[in-house]
């Protein structure tokens, strides 16, 4: 299944199958009872989603969205469960998955704990350059939604871009 950038691949509170993406970015964001978003994910190509629903089924915990043309394979819960209660080699494969997750997650958090707000959002631009080299991250996301993804407020991350931008500007 191919996605472009802003379509909906699951929507949070709805049932349904895994996914795993072979192509492109997703984010998955919460939607508040006001109708606000917090990101709280990037989904990356070789991950199977949603994550909590690797072992056992729930319903989808936030809404994904394509960042980037995506192309997505779609399994369904019914295979994917009954695969993994073949053999052991199937649930070493989901821990496997599980762990690469939490392995990302463990970068954000270093991403999270850098003092510098410039420092974190360094480091965030370096993680999307590992996936997506062509297009800046801040075409991806909103000024808000790093803001979110590294805690701080988006008149900072602001501040931070229109600094970075009038640097370069006086190096060119």
């Amino acid at each position: 299944m191919r996605l472009h950038k802003g379509e909906v691949l699951f929507r949070q509170g709805e049932s349904g199958p895994l996914f795993r993406v072979e192509q492109g970015l997703l984010k998955v964001v919460r939607i508040h009872e006001d109708g606000s978003q917090f990101i709280f994910n990037i989904i990356t190509p070789g991950e199977v989603i949603p994550h909590h629903s690797l072992i056992t089924p729930k319903e989808y915990h936030g809404t994904a969205i394509a960042l980037t043309t995506c192309e997505v394979s779609i399994i369904p819960a019914s295979e994917w469960y009954a695969e993994l209660e073949q053999t052991a080699d199937n649930y070493r494969r989901a821990a496997s998955l599980l762990q690469s997750k939490l392995r990302m997650m463990q970068q954000r958090i270093d991403q999270l704990t850098a003092i510098e707000p410039r420092e974190r959002l360094q480091r965030l631009e370096q993680w999307f350059r590992s996936y997506i080299t062509d297009i800046p991250f801040t075409e991806l996301l909103t000024q808000e939604e790093i803001g979110q993804f590294l805690g701080l407020r988006r008149e900072t991350v602001n501040r931070l871009l229109r600094a970075r931008a009038a640097k370069d500007d006086a190096k060119g």
